[in-house]
């Protein structure tokens, strides 16, 4: 484990100075969106400053925050989850493309107050309780939302343009029997199409009911669940799917982490190509035909857990994160510790490669996800190639950490 490090760099700029829940990297920008009490600071990535504050939507405790994908640089948009019951789409937008190269290159940040540019454009209602967490799709056509009140929403953006902010309901999924804590929409890679078995669309949900549920559009546009992977023994609190393809463009794995104090990673058991249009349980969209809804049998996949990571917490796991570019995965949760581990592809075992405690001092550490790095402290050739990791904790310090392998 020795060739292994993991440096705290200088941490984002100002403290928050009250708990931290979550930090989420734009999908393209050097731009980073941390939900914290009733508000979400973005902040910039190069300066390790604040570019933007959305405040005054909600009226209770943001707890996660998601960037719309496939927008041009200078309009930003954001979905908020809130434990108000509500989601909120806030936009931001700038004079031009001229703000790519400002928040590239970098800017003092104090030219003008930036907190008026976000607009509450919308807010999503229909949630009995808390939400937990929200999630925009790769596409940017849904947005799932979860709740403490048990269930997952799916709403689908019906607006006339990219600016129209005009979503409706499609699906309600009542099936998990403990509040809905996290949720994770499939990437956009090859192979996680099934032949066309599905839509193209695969989300899953994670719970205190100790479960991850699997759930896709059939052929009848109806979300329905295919799968549910019960190996934990306490509540599932999130999900993550692989980002970087495998080879012969098999379907990406799900990585999960509980309150067991275990990370299990699962893998779809895929037909083989004679089997044509079937699924894993050998029921395809042909298979469906046109029997009602209330008569035809259950679609079903078939996950298994491949593998159990190396036991390092001593307690709740309450984030881990997979790179898409290396294929590590770090974990942080209640006992404040920082840990790395690797696969290895050729036997699919993993090794831990570093575990740093107190990562946060004595606090809980809540959220850690990699990130380009694009501040000036790295190699001006790496800049945006480059990865970190940030945390996020009960401090308030949103800290970025250097990954050395």
């Amino acid at each position: 484990m020795s060739s292994t490090h993991i440096r705290p760099l200088p941490p984002l700029t100002p403290d928050l100075h009250e708990r931290a829940w979550s930090s989420t990297p734009h999908p393209t920008l050097p731009l980073l969106a941390t939900a914290h009490a009733k508000s979400v600071t973005v902040f910039s990535l190069t300066t390790l400053t604040p570019h933007s504050n959305l405040t005054g939507g909600h009226t209770r405790s943001v707890r996660a925050a998601s960037w719309k994908p496939n927008l041009p640089p200078h309009k930003l948009c954001l979905a908020t989850g809130s434990f108000d019951s509500t989601a909120g789409i806030w936009r931001w937008e700038d004079r031009g493309a001229e703000h790519e190269t400002e928040i590239r290159n970098g800017s003092d940040g104090d030219e003008k107050e930036e907190e008026d540019d976000w607009e509450f454009t919308l807010v999503l209602e229909g949630h009995d309780s808390e939400i937990k967490n929200c999630i925009f799709s790769p596409s940017g056509a849904h947005i799932a939302t979860c709740s403490r009140d048990k269930s997952v929403w799916i709403w689908e953006d019906i607006g006339a343009s990219e600016s129209d902010d005009d979503w409706e309901t499609i699906a309600v999924l009542n099936e998990h029997e403990g509040d809905v804590k996290a949720l994770a929409w499939c990437p956009d890679l090859p192979g996680r199409s099934r032949k066309g078995t599905f839509g193209v669309e695969c989300l899953a949900s994670a719970s205190y009911d100790n479960t991850v549920r699997v759930w896709r559009e059939d052929g009848d546009a109806e979300w329905v669940c295919v799968a549910v992977l019960e190996k934990h023994e306490g509540t599932v609190w999130g999900v993550q799917w692989e980002g970087r393809p495998r080879k012969g463009d098999k379907f990406p794995r799900i990585l999960s982490f509980s309150a067991d104090g275990t990370i299990r990673i699962w893998t779809l058991t895929q037909p083989s190509d004679e089997d044509g249009q079937e699924d894993g349980a050998g029921q395809g969209r042909n298979a469906l035909g046109g029997i009602p809804n209330t008569m035809r049998q259950s679609l079903r996949e078939d996950w298994v857990c491949t593998a159990t990571l190396p036991k390092v917490h001593e307690s709740d796991i309450y984030a881990a994160t997979w790179s898409a570019t290396t294929g590590l995965v770090a974990s942080t949760g209640s006992d404040g510790t920082l840990a790395l581990y690797k696969e290895n592809e050729e036997t699919g075992e993993w090794s831990l490669l570093v575990s740093l405690p107190n990562a946060h001092g004595p606090y809980e550490v809540n959220h850690v996800t990699w990130c380009r790095r694009w501040d000036k402290g790295v190699d001006p050739s790496r800049r945006g190639v480059e990865e970190m990791l940030i945390t996020t904790g009960d401090d308030g310090l949103v800290q970025p950490w250097e990954v050395q392998v």
